[in-house]
């Protein structure tokens, strides 16, 4: 077992860079580094856990994943995008009523003005 953990703690070494071009490495990489300590593979594991949740990667990669849906899941996700639809034009319905009424004040009170 400690020879595997040591190959496993050899690919996740870091490098031996300047602090400067570290920082900068990982904001290119954008990706999860863990370092294992004398061959601990499981607290390694941890913290890659811990890193994982916290920084979201697992929710990309849930997202990229192509599924099989069955039908009765299309037809709720439908139904739940066109009552979203729904309540977004009747949103923007009535914003625009609200806003051509105050329009229409405001040009009718300064026609009245010009008028005088």
């Amino acid at each position: 077992m400690s020879h595997i953990a040591k190959h496993i703690s050899s690919i996740f070494r870091l490098p031996s860079l300047s602090p400067a071009s570290l920082s900068c490495e990982f904001q290119q990489l954008r990706g999860i580094r863990v370092r294992v300590n004398n061959g601990n593979l499981e607290s390694a594991l941890r913290v890659m856990k811990r890193k994982m949740d916290s920084s979201g990667i697992e929710r990309l990669i849930k997202r990229e994943q192509i599924y099989h849906l069955k039908n009765s899941q299309k037809r709720v996700l439908a139904r739940q995008r066109l009552e979203r639809r729904i309540q977004y034009e009747d949103f923007n319905r009535k914003l625009k009523a609200i806003l051509f009424k105050k329009l229409s004040g405001v040009c009718n009170d300064t026609l009245k003005e010009w008028l005088g």
